[in-house]
This record gives C-alpha cells, sequence and structure tokens, in this order.
C-alpha cells in the first residue's frame, strides 16, 4: 500500500500516512514489555507513595498513548509555522488551551476541585523567564523536541533523545544552580489572570486571544497554499502531514492502533492535564523532575549536592531523600514514556535506530544543554510554563510563548550549522 514521505515532527520523524493509512501489524513483544513494566513500577510506585501517585503514574501513561498516536509535538509545529506557514499545529495547540482554560479557570477560582485543594501554576513576570524561554526555544530546535516530545519520542524508539534526555537533565542541574541569581532580576511577580480580572473575564479574554491567533495562522496558511489542513484530520505537524480518513474513521482499532488526529490529541492532552489538576492538586509538569533526577544521580556518586545552591531548599532536600517514585512529575514522566512505548508497539512502529551522525549527536548535546537550562530559568517548558501556565490564568505563559518564538526562530538559523536541514516541501 502507498504511503506518503516520513514526517519531521518535534519527536523524529514518522510515516505521514496516505489515504488510506497503510495498516502496520502490532508488536506483541513490545506490548508485553511495556505492559509488564507498567505494572512492575506501578506497583513500586504504590508501595513507595500511596495515594494518588499510582493514579497519577497510569495519567501519565494515557499522555504518552496521546501525544505518540496523535504525533502531537511542540517543536515542529513553531518551526514549520515560522519557516512554511503551515499552522496545523498551532492551531491544534490552541484549540487544548481553550479547553484546559474552560476546565481550569473556574475550578481555580474556587481553589478546589471535590474537596482538594488546587493551585495553577502562576509563576513571577520578568528577564529570568523571558531569558530561559528564549534558550528553550532555540534548544527545541537544536535537541529535535520539547519536554513532552523528548519523552514520548524515546519511548517510541528514538535513540537519539536519549542523547538529547541526558544533556536534558544536565542542563537543568546547572539551571536549579543558578536560578538563585536569575532570580533575582528586574520582575514584577506572579501575575494570576484570574485573580485580577476575575475567571469569567480572564477566560473571556484568553478565548478571544486563541480564536484571533487561530484565525490569523489560518488566514497565513490559506495565503499561501490556497486551503488549510484541518486539524480534524491532520495527523503530523510537520511538512507532509497526512491525514485520518475513511470509512472506520476514528474507529476501536484507530484509537488502539493509531493514528490520531491532532484535533484528538489536543482534547486528549487537555482533559487529562485537568485530571492531573484532580489527583495532584496542581496541572501537568515535566522538567523539574529532570532537575532533581541529576541530583538523585550526584547525590549517589557522592557529591555532598544538598550543600549547593538549588538543592538546599527543604524541598529539594526532602525530594531527594524520598527520591524519583515519591515525586510526582518523575512518575508521571516516567508514565509516558511507557505510554508511547505501547503506541508503538500497537502500531507496529517500534524500531531504534542505533546510529546517529556526529552532527546530530552533536545538535542533541547543546540542545539538551539549552533545554534544561532554559526551563529552570522560565519556570518550565513548553507544558509547566506554556500550557499549565495559560492554563492556571499566569501571565508568565504568555511571555514564555513570546520568547520562545524568538528562540524558535533563532533555532531554525543554527539548525543547518549541525546538519538539520529539511528538504523543501511541495506546495499543496
Amino acid at each position: 500500500m502507498k504511503t506518503s514521505p516520513a514526517t519531521s515532527t518535534a519527536a523524529g520523524t514518522f510515516d505521514a500516512p496516505s489515504l488510506p493509512p497503510a495498516r502496520r501489524q502490532p508488536q506483541p513483544a513490545v506490548l508485553l514489555l511495556a505492559l509488564a513494566v507498567v505494572a512492575l513500577l506501578g506497583s513500586a510506585i504504590a508501595l513507595k507513595a500511596p495515594g494518588s501517585h499510582g493514579l497519577l503514574f497510569l495519567t501519565g501513561v494515557a499522555m504518552g498513548v496521546a501525544l505518540y498516536q496523535s504525533v502531537f509535538g511542540f517543536t515542529s509545529a513553531f518551526r514549520v509555522l515560522l519557516a512554511e506557514r503551515r499552522s496545523a499545529g498551532l492551531r491544534a495547540q490552541l484549540v487544548m488551551l481553550g479547553v484546559a482554560c474552560v476546565l481550569f479557570f473556574p475550578v481555580l477560582a474556587n481553589g478546589a476541585l471535590w474537596g482538594l485543594p488546587v493551585a495553577g501554576f502562576v509563576s513571577p513576570v520578568g528577564v529570568s523567564v523571558a531569558c530561559g524561554a528564549f534558550i528553550f526555544g532555540i534548544g527545541m530546535q537544536l535537541g529535535g523536541g520539547c519536554a513532552s516530545g523528548t519523552l514520548y519520542a524515546l519511548g517510541g524508539g528514538s535513540t537519539r533523545m536519549l542523547v538529547t534526555l541526558m544533556f536534558f537533565i544536565v542542563g537543568s542541574v546547572i539551571g536549579v544552580i543558578h536560578l538563585g541569581w536569575w532570580a533575582q532580576l528586574p520582575a514584577v511577580g506572579s501575575v494570576s489572570l484570574i485573580a485580577v480580572l476575575s475567571w469569567p473575564w480572564a477566560l473571556a479574554l484568553n478565548l478571544a486571544i486563541f480564536a484571533t491567533a487561530y484565525g490569523l495562522v489560518w488566514r497565513l496558511e490559506r495565503a499561501r497554499y490556497g486551503k488549510v489542513v484541518p486539524i480534524a484530520t491532520c495527523v503530523a505537524t510537520g511538512s507532509e502531514a497526512g491525514a485520518v480518513k475513511g470509512a472506520d474513521g476514528m474507529a476501536v482499532s484507530r484509537w488502539l492502533r493509531g493514528p490520531w488526529s491532532l484535533l484528538a490529541g489536543a482534547l486528549a492532552l487537555a482533559v487529562l492535564n485537568f485530571v492531573t489538576l484532580s489527583l495532584a492538586g496542581r496541572p501537568w509538569g515535566i522538567t523539574s523532575a529532570y532537575g532533581l533526577w541529576g541530583g538523585l544521580l550526584l547525590q549517589a556518586a557522592g557529591l555532598p549536592v544538598t550543600s549547593w545552591a538549588g538543592y538546599a531548599s527543604p524541598e529539594m532536600r526532602l525530594a531527594l531523600r524520598h527520591g524519583a517514585l515519591a515525586d510526582i512529575t518523575s512518575v508521571m514522566d516516567l508514565g509516558i514514556i511507557l505510554g508511547a512505548l505501547l503506541a508503538a508497539g500497537a502500531a507496529g512502529k517500534f524500531k531504534p535506530v542505533w546510529r546517529i551522525s556526529r552532527s546530530h549527536f552533536a545538535a542533541s548535546v547543546v540542545g539538551g544543554l539549552l533545554l534544561g537550562y532554559g526551563a529552570r530559568l522560565a519556570y518550565g517548558c513548553n507544558i509547566g510554563a506554556f500550557f499549565s501556565g495559560i492554563a492556571s490564568g499566569s501571565l508568565h505563559g504568555w511571555l514564555w510563548i513570546m520568547f520562545a518564538l524568538l528562540g524558535t526562530g533563532a533555532g531554525l538559523l543554527l539548525r543547518p550549522a549541525f546538519g538539520l536541514v529539511e528538504a523543501p516541501s511541495p506546495r499543496r
């Protein structure tokens, strides 16, 4: 059966299906391995941290499935918007943000959900966020993925993302140590639009911005190509986006084996972020775990981590003492990797390639360092600062996306130096 060319996305290279999509056989060995690890790790988490941690781990698994099956990335969505005026990825993000705000704002204004106290990610607006987001934007384009893209691509078999993740952790450790200095730079403090405007007005303002941005990028794509790819059928954010069509629509087999549309991925992630809020009392985050993982590794090597700046706080010392399985963000990150592995096995696409060129290795090293360092300076990544920050009504989420897009533009200029040049795509 004929398929379209490979699609470059935030998570690596995936096959963009033509109509109808090529069917691959599931990989039973991969599925059994993933299920066994999920069961064993889930049991260990339940023993280490009784309560909601086990459910949050399974929520992470579901996120990994949704991310992989919808090929939902931020890195490629930003890149193709700036470089090619293709907007499907960003339009899907705008829908995701709109749904999340509708779910989050009334609950956060109330301060509780089903008797559990809840709070959003509201961080200071200042130089640290702007610089961190700009650095993170460059890192995305060199490292080949964002925070969520790195995890689900790794679970799906991208060995290059293993290099990016390793240096993501190194950059996070450096960022944790330096954050105190950056926090002293000019800032206006934490600004919650929910608190300033009241949640109905804040929600109306956010939805208006989303709708305006959606219309703007829709017009940009239509002006260049004469038509716009609908996110209800688009299955990739790369230059050669495929489509989900045919008699079966989104039948059970498609939900299990993929691919999903970008719209399906956006809706799933918005709902799962709300599930995270209801279980953890705060939204979805990813990168805070990397600083902890790095600290745990250095501590295991005998280094006096708890005496270092950033690791000497009572909260970090407590996290280092209890370990990764007692940390909400860590167990969800592990769940995302395993969920992507499950999805790759169900789709029959788990096939790691262990060779990586020197230039791509160098790009992953530099990109990973910038990703980790930038995320700490910006109080989060594309998930914690952008997605969950805006869903929390935090003004710093808007500052983050502005400077992350600027960093993306700078990253586009640097990509050719590392051999990261895409072949020109034909106009539709």
